[in-house]
């Protein structure tokens, strides 16, 4: 079981903002703030982003992503519109997405930094 992720940003402040307001719509908020990381979540910290000055953007073919489960596919939908309000990029619009074995439904972002954060849900029935 995982226990929590981080990603990387260039400047902490513009990552929190960004991050406070893509996040809320599923309930997590900024519960640490440190120098040079802030971390979120809904009890303890589950998401971190930590402050990596001279990184470089996050090449679109890295391959890397975070995903982040939602209750509800409105969360998903308030989620991908409040990320992209924030200034992030959208990376794959909310919907259902066909696989072979399970229904999910997801939304992918990239973050000011090139991160690509993901949140799914499964849901039962066509919502």
């Amino acid at each position: 079981m995982i226990d929590h992720v981080s990603v990387g940003v260039s400047n902490l402040e513009r990552a929190a903002r960004f991050y406070e307001l893509a996040l809320a719509p599923l309930g997590f908020t900024r519960l640490v703030t440190r120098t040079a990381t802030v971390g979120f979540g809904k009890s303890y910290p589950e998401f971190w982003i930590n402050l990596r000055a001279d990184m470089t953007q996050v090449a679109p073919d890295s391959g890397v992503h975070i995903c982040l489960r939602a209750k509800s596919t409105g969360e998903i939908d308030a989620f991908h519109a409040a990320a992209l309000s924030a200034g992030g990029q959208s990376d794959g619009g909310p919907g259902l997405r066909p696989h072979d074995r399970v229904r999910y439904y997801a939304a992918f972002i990239r973050d000011p930094d090139g991160n690509r954060i993901e949140v799914v849900t499964f849901p039962a029935d066509d919502s």
